[in-house]
């Protein structure tokens, strides 16, 4: 399973949404997530791909889109 597709489940579960976010999409813009929820990914990103993202890195920016998500996730291994 892709990490795009990994992200995609993790948000849904999060946001207990039925459509799934486009990879491009603003998921701040189009209500997928807040600050609130932010910190629930970021623990489940952890938990998932056994990496710590430090407290530095809770950045909204970084976590823009599914696909800004993916670019980080593969810059921290």
């Amino acid at each position: 399973m892709s990490k795009q597709v990994k992200v995609i489940e993790i948000i849904s579960r999060i946001t207990r949404k039925k459509d799934a976010p486009t990879p491009d999409e603003s998921l701040f813009e189009s209500g997928f997530l807040d600050s609130f929820a932010l910190v629930d990914l970021v623990a489940a990103l952890e938990s998932e791909f056994a990496l710590r993202i430090p407290d530095s890195d809770l950045n909204p920016r970084k976590f823009e889109s599914v696909a800004r998500i993916v670019s980080y996730l593969e810059a921290r291994g």
